[in-house]
């Protein structure tokens, strides 16, 4: 989520001390994305903290030594290093601390998958469309009477051995996080994973399956349109009938055959 004011400040220095401390691959990115996620969850918990961690009258350096006080020995060092300089800047909200924590630690869970960051994003994709397909899913995903646990016990059931431990890690965060719903938390993770390699996504939806060298004429089309590299999620879709509809961030390329039918039909009745 984009920051305003000081916060938008602050995320930048402790990004900017992420980035030197937890690369792609580094064998304590897992470890940091779990802490951050840890650490912000008590955040949202305890509004007490939360406001006294944020208050500008209080001094950078009193902030940061009640935040190391409070997590030392139980978060991995690079992450208690993070909250206290996280503890020392000014927030424009109390809350864009824990929301910034959390951000981070989606960041180090991307970065705990190494060369799989492709393989990543389309195990999130594909969760996704599984949640958004499968109303029992979804119902049981959305329960509020089911526990965090109950339900992050049902992802690990469903995905442990078929997916990397960072999409396992996501999809359970995706429960307990601050997105309205899984569907919309797994779409922004899938956008920070391919904007780690400075690409973009692109939504596909299709008729019939797209063989591989269609598939790579349209990444490269796209790829020279937006000036960096695109990633495909494929949407085979009957309705379509024909032809292909790409959505990428807020811009829509509708070619397909059922468009050109609703077109043809609205101008018959105009």
């Amino acid at each position: 989520m984009p920051f305003r004011g000081a916060s938008a400040e602050a995320f930048g220095i402790v990004s900017s001390e992420l980035d030197a401390a937890v690369r792609p691959g580094s064998d304590n990115a897992a470890k940091v994305g779990s802490d951050l996620f840890a650490v912000a969850a008590v955040l949202r918990s305890e509004p007490g903290l939360r406001r006294v961690a944020t208050e500008a009258s209080h001094s950078p350096e009193s902030k940061a030594s009640l935040v190391r006080s409070i997590f030392a020995g139980k978060v991995d060092d690079v992450v208690l290093d993070l909250v206290a300089t996280a503890a020392g800047r000014r927030w424009t909200t109390g809350r864009d601390l824990g929301l910034a924590l959390e951000q981070l630690g989606v960041v180090a869970t991307v970065r705990s998958a190494g060369s799989d960051t492709d393989r990543l994003s389309d195990e999130l994709f594909s969760v996704g469309r599984l949640v958004k397909d499968n109303p029992s899913l979804r119902d049981a995903l959305s329960d509020p009477a089911r526990s965090i646990d109950d339900k992050r016990g049902l992802v690990h059931n469903l995905l442990e051995g078929k997916a990397l431990p960072a999409t396992i890690a996501l999809v359970a965060q995706a429960l307990a996080g601050t997105h309205r719903t899984v569907g919309v938390a797994l779409h922004e993770y899938e956008r920070v994973a391919a904007a780690e390699h400075g690409r973009r996504v692109a939504e596909v939806r299709v008729a019939h399956p797209l063989t591989d060298a269609d598939r790579q004429r349209l990444t490269d089309a796209l790829s020279r349109q937006y000036d960096r590299e695109v990633h495909l999620n494929v949407v085979v879709d009957p309705d379509v009938i024909g032809g292909i509809r790409v959505e990428i961030g807020d811009d829509v390329i509708d070619g397909t055959v059922s468009n050109r039918l609703h077109d043809a039909r609205r101008q018959l009745a105009g």
